[in-house]
């Protein structure tokens, strides 16, 4: 349903492809036992290898299960603590403090952090990223300015209505990925705002449809195409 996975597997395809590989996919949408289940249906079937972003909860053993069963695992996007196996994915803590970095520099001093989850990797690195930027600015972190969860339009959408609805409304928005911006976008538009104007938004990803969102939505590319191109090579045994 995110296109930045989308991005990571037509470049993955592409370096198969090299090889004459192919792959078969499995949305796990969070859930360890259906993401288990799939680890152990490639080993049946004699898989080259599992390219994961893992599930949330996702217990080290796990991914052993591949790596101890001649089948290489290779981590995308979300990392696991005390696990050696090879991880693609940006520098999330980085990223979002340039986006944050940005609207700092047009002035904001009441920023507030949309989306993510601390249960992964990715959520928490991002918003340290924002919570670096904010320091070094010597910009008060104030918790009521963060909204975790949200990690789709709708998401953003519904986020809006409650950061307009605080008693120190936000003058601008960093949102944990493109898709929370463009919902947060059109709900500050639903509010009778201007996003861009009124309040300022940054998402993450660098997607297609942020390039063509109204307006145009500032975003950090996240690298999904060198994910992938570097995460095939490694899961092929040939």
């Amino acid at each position: 349903m995110n296109p930045f996975y989308g991005e990571i597997l037509k470049a993955i395809e592409a370096e198969l492809d090299h090889d004459r590989q192919t792959f078969i996919l499995s949305n796990h949408y969070d859930s360890v036992e259906k993401q288990r289940a799939f680890i152990e249906t490639l080993l049946q079937l004699g898989g080259d290898g599992v390219i994961m972003s893992p599930a949330i909860g996702t217990p080290p053993e796990d991914i052993m299960l591949a790596e101890d069963n001649g089948m290489p695992a290779i981590l995308i996007a979300r990392s696991i603590e005390g696990l050696d196996v090879p991880i693609f994915r940006g520098d999330d803590a980085y990223g979002i403090s340039l986006a944050t970095n940005h609207l700092i520099s047009l002035g904001h001093r009441v920023i507030a952090m949309v989306g993510g989850t601390d249960q992964t990797s990715t959520g928490r690195d991002r918003y340290q990223g924002y919570v670096n930027a904010l320091r070094k600015a010597n910009i008060d972190v104030d918790p009521d300015l963060r909204i975790p969860g949200p990690r789709s339009m709708q998401g953003g959408f519904e986020a809006a209505v409650h950061l307009l609805s605080l008693p120190q409304k936000p003058t601008a928005v960093v949102c944990w990925n493109d898709l929370v911006a463009i919902g947060m976008m059109n709900g500050i538009a639903r509010a009778g705002l201007v996003p861009g104007r009124d309040v300022s938004v940054t998402g993450y990803d660098d997607l297609e449809e942020a390039s063509i969102s109204t307006p145009a939505l500032t975003t950090v590319w996240n690298g999904q195409s060198d994910v992938g191109r570097s995460a095939a090579p490694r899961c092929s045994t040939s």
